[in-house]
């Protein structure tokens, strides 16, 4: 009879499956073990290395860690999304929260939550309700804040002129956070 215990006792290899349990130490790639200070994502469900190239749509509602080449689309509905260090990602990307700690080329929707690491670089349109960027992290785009409140359009006039917002959205013009 199957049980959930008997799976987690079972030894898969790491490298030749190329997925991770989302422990630093579970890797001995030497770019892993030059980032073993930073988590590496302690409730992903998967994880995607250095050494597996993909090319496509990628769609669910689990966590996911991307630590290597990416092109296509990513659609994790109910899930959270940690581009790694060496993550370098051509693609537009919903979840629920994204985590950027490599390299992101296109358009973010993180419903609750975007975190631009300091080693993030980001080119691409931003839409979420709570931003965070750490010092020498890189922004190039857009950035769309929405709290989900309704917008008063003389508040937003008003917003926009004196550089704050009060309203439901806050639009703020390319640059980088680094400068």
């Amino acid at each position: 009879m199957w049980k959930k215990e008997d799976v987690k006792t079972q030894v898969v290899p790491e490298r030749a499956a190329g997925f991770s349990t989302g422990s630093p130490t579970a890797s001995s790639s030497p770019a892993r073990e030059a980032s073993a200070g930073l988590p590496v994502s302690s409730k992903a469900s998967a994880c995607v290395t250095q050494g597996i190239r993909i090319k496509g749509e990628v769609t669910g509602s689990e966590d996911l860690f991307l630590d290597g080449p990416f092109e296509g689309k990513v659609n994790l509905s109910n899930g959270s999304l940690t581009v790694g260090p060496n993550g370098e990602v051509k693609a537009d990307i919903f979840a629920r929260e994204v985590i950027v700690r490599g390299r992101v080329d296109g358009k973010i929707v993180g419903r609750e939550k975007i975190q631009l690491w300091s080693t993030g670089n980001v080119a691409g349109d931003l839409q979420t309700e709570r931003l965070m960027i750490e010092d020498g992290a890189v922004l190039r785009g857009r950035v769309e804040i929405e709290t989900g409140r309704p917008i008063d359009k003389r508040d937003e006039a008003r917003g926009v002129a004196a550089g704050s917002s009060k309203g439901g959205a806050t639009s703020v013009s390319s640059g980088s956070a680094a400068n």
